[in-house]
């Protein structure tokens, strides 16, 4: 037996097989153009419910260690972040962290207005060549009628894609500040530590 010949044959086959088993997903714009990273939402972004320095972009920021522009507005629906999609694009990012959507389902914004905003948010960003990271929230109480839509989102616009960043956290008063709506330092911690197990293995 030609064991020469036969190791021509075998080996790049099995390293085809590892590169499809271990490649990256199918990632937009990835690897990202530079290194600037923005937070991009409402009041979770901003951190409404921690204290100083105990949001979840801060302590994210210290865990990726580089920094994370804070572009979060408390109370943002997805049109009003929409609206405001050129301040984030000014910032030449190559990854934006955008995380939207609860507002709109706390004000009944009808669903389908709600995720055709955040696919123009995405689609613009990913026009510039950003990579975007997007954080999933819940919409509903007792059933999650936002899930569904933001996994279909994720995988049609190649995002990388966190669900619910509020899993667990919602009616637990561990987690929760005082208003029941936004997390305190705790909850903030938990979601950075989320947020960096799912980026963790990407070079953004």
């Amino acid at each position: 037996m030609n064991y020469k010949k036969l190791s021509l044959i075998v080996i790049p086959i099995i390293v085809l097989i590892l590169y499809f088993i271990f490649k990256s997903p199918d990632i937009k714009n990835y690897p990202p153009k530079n290194h600037i990273v923005v937070a991009f939402g409402d009041s979770l972004v901003q951190g409404v419910g921690s204290t100083i320095s105990n949001d979840f972009v801060t302590l994210l920021s210290k865990k990726i260690g580089k920094p994370i522009i804070n572009l979060g507005v408390s109370g943002n629906t997805t049109a009003q972040g929409l609206d405001r999609i050129d301040d984030v694009i000014s910032r030449d990012p190559g990854t934006v962290v955008v995380l939207l959507g609860g507002n709109d389902y706390l004000r009944k914004i009808p669903q389908d207005q709600t995720f055709s905003n955040l696919r123009k948010i995405i689609v613009t960003l990913q026009s510039k060549g950003i990579v975007v990271v997007l954080l999933g929230v819940r919409g509903g109480l007792l059933v999650d009628k936002f899930s569904s839509d933001f996994s279909t989102l994720a995988k049609e616009t190649g995002v990388i894609f966190i669900p619910n960043v509020l899993d667990g956290l919602i009616g637990d008063s561990r987690y929760m500040s005082s208003d029941g709506i936004h997390p305190n330092n705790v909850g903030y911690s938990m979601i950075a530590d989320k947020v960096y197990n799912y980026i963790k293995d990407y070079k953004l």
